[in-house]
C-alpha cells in the first residue's frame, strides 16, 4: 500500500460520512443507509491504515526490498531513468511560476478567474450520483495538500497542485471525493477544481508536462511518517475536453517494497481553471484509468455552467 493510500484510509482521502445537518441541504436526504455503510467502511479501513502507517514509519521509504516483479518490471527492477535535459526543462518550468500570478490575462487562456463560490457551484454536490458513484466532501480537509512533497522537487506537480505545494498558487479551489458508497475497498477519485490568476493555469499544465517527462523513471513522494516510491510515470490517453488535457499512470511500490500499486491522474484546463481527477484503489488491481463517467459528468457540469 502506498503512503497516499494509507493516508486516505485514515481520513484525508477516503470520504467519511458527515453526521448531522447536510453540507448542501437536499443532497444528504434519504442516504442514511449509505452513510452507515460509509461509516462502517471508514472504521474498518482506519484499522488497516493505522497498522500500515506504523509499518511505513519503521520501514522508511519501502524501496529497499526492491521491485519483486509484476508486468511492468524490468530485469534490474528499475524504471527507465529520465534524462538531464528533461530535469532541466522541469526545473525551468517550476522557476517560471511567478509569471502566472500577475492577474493579467494572456493568450494562453489566463482570463476568467473563478471565485470560490463559482467553483462550488460548478463542482459535484454532496450526495450527487454519477452512475454507481456518489460524490461528497472530504471530511478531514483537502487531499494531496502542501504536506505532500516530491523528491526531486521537479516532480512536485505530479504529487500535488494545492496552494502552497508548488509555486503556482490557485486563487480558489474546491475538492470533492467520488466513490462507491457500499464498497469498503474500491476505486476512489479525488476531483479538484482550481482557478488561477493571469496565465497560472497554463503554466501549471506546462510544469505538469515537464514533470511527466523528467520523472518518467520514478521519484519519491514524502509524507510526515512515510514515503512512497514511484517506479514509473507514463502518459496515457487524455480526454478531449477543454483547451488542453494530460493524463498519467503511476506505478508505485508499497511501503514494504513488495507490491506494485497503480494510480491515475488526469488534468483538464479550460481557460484559467483546471479540473483534476486522481483515481486509486486500495488493492493491487490496475483500474486502467480514471473512470470516464466521473470525468465526463464533471466536465459537462462545468461546461454547461461556464457557457451560460
Amino acid at each position: 500500500m502506498t503512503a497516499r493510500s494509507t493516508d486516505r484510509v485514515i481520513g484525508r482521502g477516503r470520504r467519511q460520512p458527515t453526521i448531522g445537518a447536510g453540507m448542501f441541504g437536499a443532497g444528504n436526504q434519504g442516504r442514511s443507509g449509505s452513510r452507515r455503510a460509509r461509516l462502517c467502511r471508514a472504521a474498518a479501513l482506519a484499522l488497516v491504515g493505522a497498522v500500515l502507517t506504523g509499518a511505513a514509519a519503521c520501514g522508511g521509504d519501502g524501496a529497499t526490498d526492491g521491485d519483486k516483479g509484476g508486468k511492468d518490471a524490468r530485469t534490474d527492477g528499475k524504471a527507465p531513468a529520465s534524462t538531464p535535459a528533461d530535469a532541466e526543462d522541469a526545473a525551468e518550468s517550476a522557476a517560471s511560476a511567478g509569471s502566472g500570478e500577475s492577474g493579467t490575462p494572456d493568450a494562453s487562456g489566463g482570463s476568467g478567474t473563478l471565485s470560490q463560490r463559482d467553483l462550488t457551484a460548478l463542482a459535484f454536490t454532496d450526495g450527487e450520483k454519477i452512475g454507481k458513484y456518489t460524490a461528497g466532501e472530504f471530511s478531514l480537509g483537502e487531499p494531496q495538500g502542501e504536506d505532500y512533497t516530491a523528491d526531486p522537487a521537479t516532480c512536485q506537480p505530479l504529487v500535488s497542485l494545492a496552494k502552497g505545494a508548488t509555486a503556482f498558487d490557485p486563487a480558489s479551489e474546491v475538492h470533492r471525493n467520488v466513490d462507491v458508497a457500499e464498497e469498503m475497498v474500491g476505486t476512489t477519485v479525488a476531483v479538484q477544481l482550481r482557478s488561477y490568476n493571469g496565465g497560472g493555469a497554463a503554466s501549471v499544465m506546462k510544469a505538469l508536462g515537464a514533470a511527466g517527462k523528467a520523472c518518467a523513471g520514478g521519484f519519491v513522494e514524502n509524507r510526515a511518517v512515510a514515503k512512497g516510491q514511484y517506479l514509473k510515470v507514463e502518459p496515457v490517453k487524455a480526454p478531449d475536453h477543454g483547451d488542453e488535457a494530460q493524463a498519467y499512470r503511476f506505478t508505485i511500490l508499497d511501503v514494504k517494497g513488495t507490491l506494485k500499486l497503480y494510480e491515475y491522474l488526469t488534468v483538464v484546463r479550460s481557460g484559467a481553471t483546471t479540473l483534476s481527477f486522481r483515481a486509486d484503489i486500495l488493492d493491487t488491481k490496475d483500474i486502467g484509468k480514471v473512470p470516464e463517467e466521473v470525468i465526463t459528468a464533471q466536465w459537462k457540469k462545468f461546461e454547461a455552467a461556464s457557457t451560460r
